[in-house]
């Protein structure tokens, strides 16, 4: 086989938020990959619906971790997947034309360490695989839940993270999962993914609900995935005494997150989940291998998730689809290829 070493930069173009509400197609010159380094044709990347409206909208309070964040210009997305392009000198561990998934911005090339480059199964579509990153944050949720075999767990929003939260627990072994949203569609999916009940009605009216379905107790695990901050306190209110509430939404008004007399009152445990949170035993590269590994055995169903796509072109039309009815939506894929 013959490897294929880049020595001149490539034509590319990419997404960006020059200003707030604002987004363009910009062309730039990717320099070649150095050593260590493999070069990405992008096929598919997937928009974060829930953190690319927050950046491109703005809607987040000054002095937060989102204002230091978010400067201009800005290039959204963190979920790609392409195949191999080519290679820096002396790059070893992957060959051209394998398909990966990296954590990059929209692109249609980017330049990437083997490291972070995580080989894709062949029977899981690009389409399915590029979901590997929102699966990467939800897992951290499931996880700091410590949700055990045979434990209920209530996932409130059944958006891409929430619809992520509800496969993670039913690998997990968990007996009753419980998925709340008021749009039937996403909880359609989320049946799909493993949710053993569904409900569409507002939180605070679901009470009897919740205990119907689930043998007339609360959960133990309530995981908000909304990042709506009046949710989070009508959530305190759905946990069991002494369970776990894992706040996985994440919301750029963190200061109305207020707590109410549940916390102290019923001994509850208030945990926040978010991407950053890696550790040696889990991160980006052991968590993205579970996921591939249990989507290529057909035991994280990831079908029919991608409702919308757009060409990099179509980018203006793609966010103001989101600004505008981001509800009947879910996954939200830019074509590269």
């Amino acid at each position: 086989m013959t490897v294929k070493i880049s020595k001149a930069s490539t034509a590319a173009s990419r997404l960006v938020f020059p200003a707030k509400q604002q987004v363009v197609l910009q062309k730039f010159r990717l320099p070649p990959p150095g050593p260590g380094e493999a070069r990405i044709r992008t096929e598919f990347s997937l928009m974060s619906t829930g953190t690319e409206n927050i950046v491109f909208n703005r809607l987040f309070d000054p002095g937060t971790h989102w204002d230091w964040w978010v400067k201009y210009p800005f290039y959204p997305g963190y979920a790609v997947v392409g195949a191999v392009e080519s290679l820096g000198r002396g790059t070893k561990g992957l060959k051209v034309g394998d398909r990966v998934a990296c954590r990059s911005a929209h692109g249609s090339h980017s330049n990437q360490a083997v490291a972070d480059c995580f080989p894709i199964p062949d029977n899981v579509p690009s389409e399915e695989a590029v979901w590997f990153a929102f699966a990467k944050i939800a897992f951290h949720g499931v996880s700091v839940a410590q949700l055990r075999l045979g434990e209920s767990t209530l996932i409130i929003g059944a958006g891409p993270i929430g619809q992520m939260a509800v496969r993670w627990a039913a690998a997990a072994g968990a007996e009753s999962i419980l998925a709340l949203d008021p749009i039937e569609r996403r909880l359609a999916m989320a049946r799909a993914g493993g949710a053993t009940a569904v409900l569409s009605q507002p939180l605070h009216e679901a009470r009897q609900a919740i205990l119907d379905c689930n043998s007339a107790v609360l959960p133990r695990v309530v995981i908000d995935s909304t990042g709506n901050s009046k949710v989070f306190q009508q959530a305190l209110g759905f946990v069991r005494n002494f369970g776990t509430m894992v706040v996985l939404g994440d919301t750029g008004q963190p200061g109305l997150q207020a707590l109410t007399p549940d916390v102290i009152t019923r001994g509850l445990h208030i945990v926040g989940a978010h991407d950053a949170h890696n550790d040696a035993t889990w991160n980006n590269s052991t968590i993205s291998r579970l996921f591939f590994s249990l989507a290529s055995r057909s035991r994280f169903p990831l079908d029919q998730l991608s409702t919308h796509r757009f060409s990099p072109a179509e980018c203006g039309d793609a966010y103001l689809l989101v600004n505008r009815d981001r509800a009947n939506t879910m996954g939200v894929l830019f074509d590269w290829r």
